[in-house]
């Protein structure tokens, strides 16, 4: 491109270069003017860019903020008011919450709503459909079935029944709950023979046994109430309080403790053979846990006793109750054993 002092010489030496001058020079004008149109263009772009991003930046700052004052409720909690001294594992365990919360909320986010919208996967790939589940009862129910015939079951030309072809079966589980109901025994008693022969006495048939010797305990009741007190658990209380209000029944607290005794007195011999199981065994696992008992030799407050476990992987578990957590109880109770203890010292 030829400089502005070469175009005026040569325009003056040659007129018909003034035109030829003024269309380069409006080439170079229209050039700048494209150059600066997309100068222009970049600046909105980065203006918006710029909005975009402190919009962004504002959304991490209260972010950071709640998550800093959800750790400052979780820690009030967790561990007291700020005069408790926190514990070094604590302390361990807040500034690893605080780095994981503080990291996502300094994650890169994209400037642009258009990147946002282009990471967005599809409906078909936000989630994996995950396979329905049915009810599927692993023990054999007892099946009550009602079968609805057709109105027109017969023909009404012939009068004969139509020949089946198939048919279909719609389930639902349903529940019946659980009553007391008063089971009787009737033995009659009979007299004295009126033919002749002398036999006398009254004759009766023999008290079948019971579970508990002159008690109205039936077994279905017991398993009922050790079920519900050790195995939901429920209280004693709670379970006077289903009795009365859902069937009418009163049966005290320390009637049932009475007869949780007596039955726990039978399991005994389950108990020991359960032991005699895992000592005839060459590997154990022992462990203790503190519990609270109620003895009123302590007063004012709950006295501290330990259960402990002797188990074996995927078999039974042996649980004894003793009042502290010395060496003593479990040598004595593994004076039969002979193999390797597994514990945690």
């Amino acid at each position: 491109m030829r400089s502005r002092e070469e175009l005026v010489g040569e325009s003056a030496r040659n007129p018909r270069g003034v035109a030829e001058y003024a269309f380069e020079l409006q080439e170079q004008l229209s050039a700048r003017d494209q150059a600066l149109a997309q100068k222009d263009q970049l600046l909105i772009q980065r203006d918006q860019l710029l909005a975009e991003a402190n919009y962004l930046l504002a959304q991490k700052e209260q972010l950071l903020a709640e998550a800093r004052a959800y750790i400052a409720e979780l820690r009030l909690q967790l561990f007291g008011p700020k005069a408790d001294k926190l514990t070094p594992e604590q302390e361990e365990q807040l500034r690893q919450l605080a780095g994981d919360v503080q990291e996502q909320a300094q994650r890169p986010a994209p400037l642009s709503r258009e990147v946002l919208e282009m990471e967005v996967l599809p409906p078909e790939k936000e989630m994996p459909q995950r396979p329905r589940r049915h009810l599927r009862p692993e023990v054999q129910l007892e099946v009550r079935r009602d079968v609805l015939e057709p109105p027109d079951k017969l023909c009404e030309h012939c009068h004969r029944e139509r020949p089946c072809i198939g048919q279909e079966v719609s389930t639902e589980y349903d529940y019946q709950p659980a009553k007391l109901i008063a089971h009787e025994t009737v033995r009659p008693k009979y007299g004295q023979c009126q033919c002749g022969c002398g036999k006398s006495g009254v004759a009766i048939a023999p008290l079948p046994p019971r579970l508990l010797p002159q008690s109205k305990l039936g077994l279905g009741l017991a398993v009922y109430i050790l079920l519900s007190r050790f195995d939901d658990p429920l209280a004693y209380y709670t379970l006077e309080r289903i009795f009365r209000e859902r069937h009418g029944v009163i049966i005290p607290r320390q009637q049932m403790v009475q007869w949780v005794e007596q039955i726990a007195f039978l399991l005994l011999a389950i108990y020991n053979l359960i032991w005699e199981g895992l000592a005839a065994g060459d590997y154990l696992q022992l462990d203790e846990t503190p519990v609270k008992v109620l003895d009123p030799e302590v007063k004012g407050k709950a006295a501290t006793g330990f259960l402990w476990f002797f188990s074996v992987p995927g078999g039974d578990a042996f649980l004894e109750f003793c009042d502290g957590r010395g060496q003593e109880h479990p040598r004595q109770r593994l004076l039969p054993f002979k193999g390797t203890i597994q514990t945690d010292a």
